[in-house]
C-alpha cells in the first residue's frame, strides 16, 4: 500500500514524537518529581519510539543509505520538536530554529541528489 520511503517517513515521524516527549515532557510534567523517577518514565515513553523506529530503519535501508536514512531523520526530528517544544514545552518560536531548518533542508538535498540508493 505504502512505498517504503512511505512507511519509513510515517514510522520515523510517530517515533520522534515519542523521542521528543521521551527527551522533554518530565522537565513540564514531572519537574516535581525526584530525576529517577523521570528517568524511568522517559525510558518508558522510549521503548514505544524504538519500536517504531528500528522497523523504520530496516524499511528505510532497503532504498536509502545509512547517511540518507540520518539526514532524513534529523529532518523530521526538527519538524516534530519545533512544535511540540512550542506548543506542548510553551517555549518561544526562536530564529534559530528557521537556520537550523535551512541547514537540515541543505544537508537532505546534499544527501538526497543522487537519489534513493535503489535508484
Amino acid at each position: 500500500m505504502f512505498s517504503p520511503l512511505a512507511k519509513t517517513i510515517l514510522l520515523l515521524t510517530a517515533s520522534n514524537v515519542f523521542m521528543t516527549l521521551a527527551w522533554y515532557a518530565h522537565l513540564r510534567e514531572l519537574s516535581h518529581r525526584p530525576w529517577i523517577v523521570a528517568a524511568l518514565v522517559s525510558w518508558g515513553i522510549a521503548l514505544f519510539e524504538y519500536l517504531l523506529q528500528v522497523p523504520a530503519n530496516r524499511i528505510g535501508h532497503t532504498v536509502m543509505t545509512i547517511g540518507q536514512l540520518k539526514i532524513l531523520q534529523e529532518v523530521i526530528t526538527l519538524s516534530v520538536f519545533v512544535p511540540i517544544a512550542t506548543f506542548y514545552l510553551r517555549e518561544p518560536v526562536r530564529l534559530d530554529y528557521l537556520w537550523a531548518g535551512l541547514c537540515l533542508c541543505a544537508a537532505a538535498f546534499f544527501i538526497f541528489r543522487g537519489g534513493l540508493a535503489t535508484e
